[in-house]
């Protein structure tokens, strides 16, 4: 298990019954980045990887 699990295990226990918008998941990134600048670098390579999930199925067809 990966250290990062665990805050991804809380976030699925705490908020898994939840949706929500691509938009309001922007947003709480712009924000997290704003308050973290030193983490712009990964949360931009999260946010891209989001992004082109469905480029990887286009290219399998």
């Amino acid at each position: 298990m990966y250290f990062t699990d665990r805050g991804i295990e809380e976030l699925e226990k705490r908020r898994g019954e939840e949706e929500v918008t691509f938009e309001w998941l922007a947003e709480q990134l712009r924000t997290f980045v704003d308050l973290n600048p030193d983490f712009e670098v990964p949360v931009e390579r999260l946010a891209t990887w989001l992004a082109r999930l469905d480029d990887d199925e286009a290219d399998d067809e």
